[in-house]
């Protein structure tokens, strides 16, 4: 009892993260197809994509990965070319279509204020056109995106299961007995809580004072509980830019802390980030970074930026995909 036969379509930014997959499944004894297909990028930016064999029955898992640092693909045209397979696989026939995408595109711009529009709910309703059945994500910005879908199923994973087990695996680079876990604002301290129940630790956060005239400006930051000379964890969703980050650690190291950690499912790494997580690094205040393989950086990366600590979680997806295509609860996996 499948859902047919299991199936990875790979666009091409996807293509590192569903090999993962791929291998992973195999070693669980799963029988999967890899489905051939072409991304053609036109002079003029169009994107199409072709499948070049039959996928009539099957059930599809289409891997994308958005913020791939890469190849030259913008958000913009990874999420076109993930509409694109999705909608060749929908008339190609395919009896179940999975959009497996660890980012989501615009998650970030989850609410109105003032003029402007919902980009996440935006995004939700061009998957729903081009008939994507099931959307698999990892630690949406907001969970409440879900209801921005009328038919699609979304399945929100979540990496803390495979970070913890990475630094209770790694308890020689981490004192365990000194560590606390801060949330970098009021708005994560329950993530950081859900961290610093299974390690053992308490939980503080970091408070910021904005300048609301300034678009992203914090005139300062007050760090909310103890942690002179503790070992500090900050946990978050995602690091984009390290703008943020950079100014809790430095705050955070004011307050005579020992060692500062930092850890997010999603390590997008954007604009000046690597800049300023080295520096910060190469001074002394940041240890390392803990983040995950669903956003592709490159073969070297580690070996290039040596605070860089990289968790797999592509035998988390597979194991998701399998369990899927078998209809079995994922509950326990959600948790």
């Amino acid at each position: 009892m499948t859902r047919g036969n299991l199936s990875i379509l790979a666009c091409e930014s996807g293509r590192p993260f569903a090999d993962k997959i791929i291998k992973e499944l195999k070693d669980k004894g799963e029988e999967v197809k890899f489905i051939n297909s072409k991304e053609t990028h036109f002079a003029d930016t169009e994107i199409k994509t072709t499948i070049e064999e039959s996928i009539r029955g099957a059930d599809i898992y289409i891997i994308q990965d958005v913020e791939n640092s890469v190849t030259p693909s913008s958000v913009n045209d990874n999420l076109i070319a993930l509409m694109t397979a999705i909608d060749a696989t929908h008339k190609s026939d395919a009896n179940y279509i999975t959009a497996v995408i660890p980012v989501f595109p615009y998650a970030r711009q989850d609410k109105q204020e003032g003029r402007e529009g919902i980009g996440a709910a935006m995004v939700a309703k061009y998957l729903e056109i081009v008939h994507a059945n099931h959307i698999i994500t990892l630690d949406i910005h907001n969970p409440a995106i879900a209801e921005s879908f009328d038919e699609i199923k979304l399945e929100n994973l979540h990496a803390s299961k495979n970070i913890i087990d990475y630094i209770e695996g790694n308890k020689g680079d981490f004192d365990l007995e000194n560590l606390v876990v801060m949330s970098p604002d009021a708005g994560g301290v329950k993530r950081a809580k859900h961290y610093a129940k299974i390690i053992g630790a308490k939980v503080v956060f970091a408070y910021k004072d904005r300048n609301y005239n300034i678009p992203n400006s914090i005139e300062s930051i007050q760090i909310v509980g103890e942690v002179k000379g503790k070992d500090v964890l900050i946990i978050d969703d995602m690091i984009d830019t390290a703008g943020t980050l950079i100014k809790v650690i430095k705050a955070a190291k004011e307050k005579s802390t020992k060692r500062v950690y930092a850890a997010c499912s999603l390590a997008l790494f954007n604009g000046l980030a690597i800049k300023r997580i080295t520096k910060s690094y190469e001074k002394g205040y940041l240890t390392a970074v803990i983040g995950t393989d669903a956003i592709y950086h490159g073969e070297n990366f580690q070996e290039k930026n040596p605070w860089y600590k990289e968790v797999s979680v592509a035998n988390y997806f597979a194991e998701v995909i399998s369990r899927l295509n078998h209809r079995k609860s994922i509950s326990k996996l959600l948790e």
